[in-house]
């Protein structure tokens, strides 16, 4: 009976010493990390690499939680949409964008300019230029790309030759969206990383939310690829699409990017 004890003891000891290493793991490398998510599953297209997704509630929370800042819509009562002209939401903030907590994977919204660019900052990246943007949005830059997208080839929509598999309104076929999302108009935004992947293996650059980038000084800052606010025409690269830049909507996210070989400026 003292020699069974003395191994259960053993075992028991094993797997909390088990246990404490990767709970050091986690807080040393994992999630836990200052920019933990926001610095994962980038694409790389040469030059620079973009986003895969678009940036989350989880990520922006860390980032809330790391700088302490209270948004532009925070400050104000809530954000805002366009019915017949601006509508402001009581409660529509980063973390409940329909005036409920939202799940860590829907896309921020309700984010001015300047705040997305202070969280690629953080993260040690940088919003895309509109160049970027609109390079890694439509034109196929992966040395093997899986069917039906070919290396080289520049597409109409960032889904490909069509919009279906985008979240638009109307015209890019079905798409599972948040049950939270209560409007006049639309379905709201899917989860991140969640519709079908497009150009460059992408998701949501099409549709979703339209997305910030740095469109130069002395500029109102354009906002790229359409929403689900929107039908599939906003979702090409003709369309242009400004806005100022403390707006603060329902339907304006953004994702981040990086010049390749650049390091990595965690704060």
């Amino acid at each position: 009976m003292r020699s069974t004890a003395s191994f259960q003891l053993f075992i028991l000891r094993k797997v909390l010493a088990l246990a404490i290493l990767g709970l050091v793991a986690l807080v040393a490398g994992g999630p836990l990390t200052p920019a933990g998510a926001a610095q994962d599953d980038m694409q790389s297209l040469g030059r620079f690499e973009i986003d895969r997704t678009e940036v989350s509630i989880a990520a922006f929370r860390r980032f809330v939680q790391s700088t302490g800042l209270r948004t532009q819509a925070e400050r104000a009562g809530g954000g805002s949409t366009y019915e017949g002209g601006w509508q402001q939401r009581p409660g529509w903030v980063w973390h409940s964008p329909y005036g409920q907590p939202g799940h860590d994977q829907e896309p921020v919204a309700h984010v001015t300019h300047p705040e997305a660019a202070a969280f690629c900052r953080w993260a040690g990246k940088r919003l895309p230029t509109d160049a970027e943007w609109g390079e890694a949005a439509y034109t196929e830059r992966r040395a093997a790309p899986p069917a039906p997208f070919r290396q080289g080839q520049t597409y109409p929509y960032p889904t490909g030759d069509s919009p279906q598999g985008a979240n638009c309104l109307g015209d890019c076929g079905a798409v599972p969206t948040v049950a939270a999302a209560q409007t006049s108009r639309g379905r709201g935004h899917a989860l991140t990383g969640s519709t079908r992947a497009g150009v460059n293996g992408l998701f949501e650059m099409g549709g979703n939310l339209w997305e910030w980038v740095d469109s130069g000084p002395g500029k109102e800052p354009r906002t790229r690829g359409g929403s689900w606010w929107y039908g599939a025409q906003p979702l090409r690269d003709d369309h242009y699409q400004s806005k100022p830049p403390d707006t603060a909507v329902v339907y304006i996210g953004f994702r981040c990017a990086r010049t390749a070989g650049a390091p990595s400026q965690r704060p």
